[in-house]
């Protein structure tokens, strides 16, 4: 049986709602401000054309903005990011308005109506947000989805949506490997698909997928390709269009526009210096003491590790583990004998990458990026990784958003976990924005302040 797509008319009752939110404010202000014309009707038959642009205005914002366009894997740093731009942008859009129409109901107090208007629709819009989360994880106003073909990209997304119940995705297994039409289509229609999720290695012929796109798009079932992790060429090629032609141009990342890394690197500059002056310069003589008077060795440890554009640097670090010769070619393993006393602390609390702010401040990292590795990994790794050269494209990072979200890749299946950290770091790379960059460098100390249960 087919299920009702609620979400369109969620949708639609969310911008009436915004737009009734926005009216009342409006109209509320304008009355607090002007009590003299209260009831005059000419006065209000005048300033209701104003109402109505800022109403179309607003809807016609929110297709640039997308702030309604909400996919269900959305994160809530992005959604904050696409609010904010929203706002800033309807503010400045207003204040136009007024200085065009030379309205009262647009006068000098727009700046406290827009603190009103933006405290007001940013908590009612997060409770929204947070709302419909818990709502799909209780199983309501979930879409079901199915998969064809299987390889280690599939089984990841797999576990994504079985972890994460709040995309309200409910997977369906389709138990019989060959295609046959009436029974395909029956099971779509019986269990209500939305979405088929099928896999570009595939064991399938180009007759049977082209079957398949065409039942598809027949009973309106929409398809989503899962590249496997190995093929690259899906990450490096945006789709675009010349006239009715398509064409696949290389990607162009968030950090290639010089206003976007000229905005990191100062961010970058002006973050370590305070972190250097307020923080280090008081701490690094402590750590320096505890590492001398609990092991033998130096203080700190140099190692060569890849950087942007796989340009080779000295990562700077508090020494952790006793001097040895596997320190650049073997990783760290669960209860490393190889860890002192005071560096099993240092890793935990992620002191021990405090130096790397001075790598910094030379240019070869940056505050947030992916986690340079050692360069054995990287070797090991790239062949096998498709996307890993991905991580490249932008300075390493002291902090990273695979990090913050406990992937290490260095626990339980390393080579699931290695590529699901590199999943994280080629989303940063695609996704890059400050405030992303603001909320990984929050969730850090929050991680250093509570202690990292990943660390090791």
């Amino acid at each position: 049986m087919q299920r009702i797509r609620y979400s369109r008319y969620l949708k639609s009752i969310i911008i009436l709602l915004d737009l009734m939110v926005i009216a009342s404010i409006f109209i509320l202000f304008f009355i607090s401000r002007n009590e003299d014309l209260k009831y005059h009707k000419e006065t209000w038959y005048q300033n209701a054309f104003s109402l109505v642009l800022i109403f179309l205005f607003w809807v016609l914002l929110s297709g640039r903005t997308k702030i309604y366009n909400i996919p269900r894997n959305l994160t809530y740093t992005l959604f904050l990011e696409r609010l904010l731009i929203h706002f800033i942008s309807f503010i400045l859009g207003v204040l136009l308005i007024g200085k065009v129409s030379k309205n009262v109901f647009f006068n000098s107090d727009i700046y406290w109506l827009s603190f009103y208007l933006f405290a007001f629709i940013f908590s009612a819009k997060s409770l929204i947000y947070f709302a419909i989360k818990y709502f799909r994880s209780l199983g309501v106003n979930y879409r079901n989805v199915m998969f064809l073909g299987n390889n280690d990209s599939t089984d990841i997304l797999k576990n994504i949506f079985k972890d994460r119940k709040d995309y309200g995705y409910k997977i369906f297994e389709y138990k019989n490997l060959d295609i046959h039409t009436e029974e395909l289509v029956d099971f779509w229609k019986s269990n209500g698909i939305h979405t088929l999720f099928l896999s570009t290695e595939n064991s399938y012929s180009e007759d049977v997928e082209s079957k398949i796109f065409k039942l598809a798009e027949d009973n309106k079932v929409h398809i989503s390709l899962i590249p496997s992790i190995t093929q690259s060429d899906f990450f490096l090629y945006d789709l675009g269009y010349i006239q009715t032609q398509p064409v696949l141009n290389q990607a162009r990342y968030p950090l290639d526009y010089y206003s976007n890394f000229l905005m990191k690197r100062t961010f970058d500059i002006v973050f370590s210096i305070l972190v250097l002056v307020f923080i280090c310069s008081w701490v690094f003589p402590m750590i320096a003491i505890l590492i001398k008077t609990t092991s033998k060795g130096p203080v700190f440890f140099l190692q060569k590790r890849y950087g942007f554009h796989e340009e080779v640097f000295d990562c700077l670090k508090f020494r952790t583990m006793v001097v040895n010769d596997e320190s650049t070619t073997k990783t760290t393993e669960e209860n490393d004998s190889r860890i002192t006393k005071i560096g099993k602390f240092l890793r935990k609390t992620s002191l021990d990458e405090l130096p790397q702010f001075m790598n910094v401040l030379k240019g070869e990292m940056s505050v947030v990026g992916p986690r340079p590795h050692m360069l054995a990994v990287d070797n090991y790794y790239k062949p096998k990784i498709g996307r890993y050269s991905l991580r490249s494209m932008v300075n390493p990072g002291i902090t990273g958003l695979a990090q913050v979200n406990g992937l290490r890749g260095d626990s339980g299946d390393v080579e699931v976990e290695m590529k699901k950290r590199v999943l994280a770091d080629a989303f940063y790379v695609r996704n890059w924005s400050f405030v992303l960059d603001l909320v990984i460098i929050l969730k850090t100390i929050l991680l250093v302040i509570g202690g990292d249960k990943n660390a090791k």
